[in-house]
C-alpha cells in the first residue's frame, strides 16, 4: 500500500533534503495524528502540490503538529501534453463530480464553463443575485485538491480562467489539440488523439509537438449552435467519445482515460 500523503505550501519543500525535518500544522497535522492515526516511526509522503514529494518517517504526532524526517525526495516534471477540461457548469454538482474524478484519472488543470445552456450561474443570474464567481472557484479547487490527495498526486490541477458562453474558444491556440465531445460528430476521439500524437512525434505529416489536449464538456442541454461554430472556428475538433450519451459528470473522465491509455501513462507508473 502507498504512504498516506499530505501537503504543505507550494514552495515549502524547495531546499528540504534527506535528512532533514518536515513539519505539518493545521489541518493536515490534525488528519495524520487524528483520523489516519500516524505514530512515530511510519512513513508518509508530503507534496507541495507541484512536483516535489518527499518520503518521511514520523517523529512526533499530535493533533496541532506532527514532526517528521525526510527519507528521499523525487521531483515528478509536469506532464507533456498537459490534459485540460473545460467542465460546463452542471446542477447537482455534476461538474464537480466531473473534475474530482478527471483529477484521479490524471487531469492537469480545469476551466469552469458557464456554457449559454448552463443552468447554473455564477453571474448573470437573477436580479439581485450576487456574483457566486470567487466562492465556486474556492469549492472547485478544494474538491481538486482533495481528489489529488485521494489518488496521491504530487501535482494539483489547477482551476484556470473561468469560460463564458462563446467565449470558451478561447482555449484554443499554439500548440493546443481541442477536442469537443459532441454527439452527433464523425471523427471518433480515439482517431483523432492516435492522429495528433503521431504526428507531434514526427509521425506522417509530422504536424508539430501537441502541448495540451483540451476537452470541452457542454452542460446538460448540449453545447448551442453558436458556442460549437466558435470553437470550430477556432480550431476545435468535435469528436465522438462513444455510441452512448454520457452525462456531463461522465464524459469528461471518460475521454481522460481513453487519452491517458493512448498516451501510454496507464499501465506504467511512469
Amino acid at each position: 500500500m502507498s504512504n498516506p500523503l499530505f501537503y504543505v505550501d507550494a514552495g515549502s519543500l524547495a531546499s528540504t533534503g534527506p535528512g532533514d525535518a518536515v513539519v505539518l500544522t493545521g489541518a493536515e497535522a490534525r488528519h495524520a495524528a487524528q483520523s489516519m492515526r500516524l505514530a512515530p516511526g511510519e512513513p508518509l509522503d508530503v507534496a507541495d502540490g507541484t512536483g516535489r514529494r518527499v518520503t518521511a518517517t514520523v517523529i512526533t504526532a499530535a493533533p496541532d503538529r506532527l514532526d517528521a524526517r525526510a527519507e528521499s525526495v523525487t521531483d515528478e516534471p509536469a506532464s507533456r501534453p498537459e490534459l485540460v477540461l473545460v467542465q460546463a457548469l452542471a446542477k447537482g454538482d455534476r461538474d464537480l463530480m466531473a473534475i474530482q474524478a478527471g483529477t484521479e484519472l490524471g487531469l492537469d488543470a480545469v476551466h469552469p464553463w458557464q456554457a449559454e445552456r448552463s443552468i447554473v450561474r455564477w453571474t448573470g443570474g437573477r436580479p439581485g443575485k450576487s456574483d457566486k464567481t470567487a466562492k465556486a472557484v474556492a469549492k472547485w479547487e478544494a474538491a481538486l485538491l482533495a481528489a489529488a490527495k485521494q489518488a496521491r498526486r504530487s501535482r494539483v490541477p489547477v482551476v484556470r480562467e473561468v469560460l463564458d458562453g462563446v467565449g470558451v474558444a478561447s482555449a484554443c491556440g499554439p500548440g493546443a489539440l481541442v477536442l469537443v465531445l459532441h454527439e452527433q460528430a464523425q471523427a471518433s476521439l480515439g482517431e483523432v488523439v492516435a492522429g495528433a500524437v503521431d504526428e507531434s512525434a514526427g509521425g506522417p505529416g509530422h504536424g508539430g509537438a501537441v502541448d495540451r489536449i483540451v476537452m470541452v464538456v457542454g452542460p446538460e442541454g448540449g453545447i448551442s449552435p453558436a458556442e460549437l461554430e466558435a470553437l470550430s472556428e477556432a480550431g476545435a475538433v468535435p469528436v465522438l467519445l462513444g455510441r452512448n450519451v454520457l452525462r456531463s459528470s461522465t464524459a469528461g473522465p471518460a475521454a481522460t482515460a481513453v487519452i491517458q491509455q493512448l498516451l501510454g501513462r496507464f499501465g506504467s507508473r511512469s
